[in-house]
C-alpha cells in the first residue's frame, strides 16, 4: 500500500513538473526575426553591433535571419561572414549591393581591420562581388516569413532599402518591393539621421536611397540618431579581456590606438532596440524624418507621424556598460 501511495505521489509530482515547463514554455517570449544590413567598413562600430546581435541570439532574444552589406567595398561581405563564423552561425544568408557606395577608411593604413580580419578568419565568400545580390535575398527571406513578423535593422547606407521598394514581382513573391515590405516587416530600425537636424553619414553617403526610403517606408521606422551613439563609449573593456583569437577583440584592437577613449556605440544602440526594443532604455518622440536631396536632415514633431527617434532616458555609462556587456559575449 505505502508503495502504491509514493508511486501516486511521484506520478502526480511528475505531471506537476510537466505542466510548470508547458507554462514556462508557453509564457517565454517568443525571438525576434531579424535581418541585418550593414555598411561594414567604413567604421568599426558595425563589428559591435553585430557582435551585440550574435549574443542577443545566444539569449534567445534574436532569430538572425540574414546579414547583408549596404556597402560595395570587397571585403565588406567576408568581413560579416568572418563574424558569423566566429559565433557558430556560418551558414545566415549573406548580401551585397549591385550598385551604390564602396567606401573605406582611410585612418588606419596597413593595420586597416578589415584587410586583417578575413586574411587571419575563416569565411567561405572571397569578395563582396561574389555574394548574392541584396534585394534577391530580402525578397526571398520576407517572402517565407509570417506577416508583420520582421525587424530589419540597418546601420549602414539605405541603399538596399531603396532598391527593395523599387524591386519588381519575381520568381519569390508576386508583390512588388513597397507591398512585400508592408506586408512581412514590422519595423525598420535605423541607426541614421541628427536630430533635430543636421547632416549624418548613413544618410548623406546614398542620399538618393535615403530620400526613397524615409519618405515612402510603409511601416514604423524608429531612429538611432547620431547624437545617441555619439555619447555611448565602447571597446576599452573588451580589448582588455584575455581571450584570444576573437575577430571582435581584433577589430577593436587595431582601431582603439586612435580611439584612445573609446568608440563611439552608434550601431549598437540600434541592434539594442531592434531587439529588445526602445522602451526599458531609451524614450521615442513620434514625427517625420525629412532628408534633403544633400542628405541634410530636419526633423517634423507630429504624434501621428511615421517614424519616431530615441531620446535619452537611461544613464549614458550604464548603456555602455551595457552594451560592452553584449560585445564582450564569447560563442
Amino acid at each position: 500500500m505505502r508503495k502504491i501511495l509514493n508511486f501516486k505521489r511521484l506520478s502526480l509530482l511528475l505531471v506537476v513538473c510537466i505542466l510548470c515547463v508547458i507554462i514556462s514554455c508557453s509564457h517565454r517570449p517568443q525571438p525576434v526575426s531579424v535581418i541585418f544590413d550593414t555598411d561594414m567598413g567604413p567604421d568599426y562600430d558595425d563589428v559591435g553591433a553585430l557582435a551585440v546581435l550574435h549574443a542577443l541570439a545566444d539569449n534567445g532574444e534574436a532569430k538572425i535571419l540574414a546579414t547583408v552589406s549596404s556597402n560595395m567595398y570587397a571585403n565588406a561581405v567576408p568581413c560579416i561572414e568572418v563574424i558569423n563564423t566566429y559565433f557558430k552561425r556560418p551558414g545566415i544568408p549573406l548580401g551585397a549591393p549591385r550598385k551604390g557606395p564602396n567606401i573605406i577608411d582611410p585612418r588606419f593604413g596597413e593595420n586597416y581591420w578589415p584587410e586583417v580580419l578575413p586574411a587571419n578568419y575563416p569565411h567561405t565568400v572571397k569578395s563582396s562581388a561574389d555574394a548574392p545580390d541584396a534585394v534577391e535575398v530580402y525578397r526571398r527571406i520576407l517572402s517565407h516569413q509570417p506577416d508583420t513578423s520582421v525587424n530589419i535593422i540597418t546601420v549602414g547606407f539605405l541603399t538596399n532599402l531603396a532598391a527593395l521598394l523599387q524591386s519588381s514581382p519575381d520568381q519569390f513573391s508576386d508583390l512588388d518591393g513597397k507591398a512585400l515590405v508592408k506586408k512581412k516587416v514590422r519595423r525598420l530600425i535605423s541607426m541614421a539621421g541628427s536630430f533635430p537636424q543636421g547632416r549624418e553619414f548613413n544618410v548623406y553617403a546614398d542620399s538618393v536611397a535615403s530620400v526613397t526610403v524615409f519618405n515612402e517606408w510603409p511601416t514604423p521606422v524608429l531612429l538611432s540618431g547620431f547624437q545617441i551613439g555619439r555619447d555611448i563609449l565602447t571597446g576599452l573593456r573588451l580589448v582588455a579581456t584575455d581571450v584570444q583569437n576573437s575577430p571582435v577583440k581584433d577589430a577593436f584592437s587595431l582601431c582603439l590606438k586612435l580611439d584612445v577613449n573609446g568608440r563611439c556605440s552608434w550601431d549598437q544602440t540600434a541592434v539594442l532596440v531592434g531587439v529588445r526594443g526602445p522602451q526599458n532604455y531609451f524614450a521615442t518622440v513620434k514625427g517625420r524624418m525629412i532628408v534633403l536631396p544633400n542628405g541634410d536632415n530636419t526633423w517634423l514633431d507630429d504624434p501621428n507621424g511615421p517614424h519616431e527617434h530615441l531620446v535619452w532616458k537611461m544613464p549614458k555609462e550604464q548603456l555602455s556598460l551595457l552594451i560592452e556587456d553584449l560585445m564582450m559575449h564569447q560563442p
